[in-house]
């Protein structure tokens, strides 16, 4: 795998584990910094207090095996709540999930339709004459996207495939990052019990 994105997540856990998720996001910044690993914060669900994060989406690029065999699963983070003085609980849990995007984002020309029709716009009489434009639809998810960029039909093909591959890639990784946050917060009490990395902080 040289290619992923990671959703990092507090599921239902308290402010604590927000806490956690901005703690292990900066802790996987630095570690892929040092490594060499190419690595960009996509999108993060800010928590209810300053500096708390409910998610964080990373992409990362570069030789992640090893991030991925050390990081993907629970992470139990202990320390002392830094909201709460005389809070005894001392554990606190986050998911972290690691999604290969050239095996789980696929895009196959079969769920594809392509179809021609008339361009509009700018460009004179010619431009409305001929069928350059080209429309494809991805059937399984319903996205569409048009392309009328050039006046060849072969150019506005492929910018429209290369537009409709990146659109439907992108909405394949909303549903998998989706899943995979019901399924931590469904099963995250039975998660607590294997946490594949445990980090001890000292506040």
């Amino acid at each position: 795998m040289d290619k992923a994105i990671i959703q990092i997540t507090a599921g239902r856990g308290p402010a604590e584990c927000s806490r956690v998720v901005a703690k292990v996001t900066e802790k996987l910044f630095a570690q892929c910094r040092k490594a060499g690993i190419e690595i960009e914060l996509l999108d993060s669900t800010p928590g209810d207090l300053k500096g708390t994060f409910l998610s964080t989406l990373i992409s990362v690029s570069g030789d992640i095996d090893s991030l991925s065999k050390e990081w993907s699963g629970t992470v139990q983070w202990i320390s002392k709540s830094p909201y709460r003085k005389f809070h005894k609980r001392k554990n606190w849990f986050v998911g972290v999930a690691f999604f290969d995007i050239a095996k789980q984002m696929q895009f196959n020309m079969a769920d594809v339709r392509m179809e021609t029709c008339r361009a509009s716009g700018p460009g004179g009489q010619n431009v409305n004459k001929v069928e350059t434009a080209v429309r494809g639809t991805h059937i399984p998810s319903g996205i569409q996207v048009l392309a009328m960029d050039s006046r060849s039909q072969w150019e506005n093909k492929q910018l429209c495939l290369k537009r409709l591959e990146a659109k439907v890639q992108a909405w394949q990784g909303e549903k998998l990052i989706q899943q995979q946050q019901e399924q931590w917060q469904e099963h995250n009490e039975l998660e607590r019990g294997r946490a594949v990395k445990t980090i001890e902080e000292v506040l």
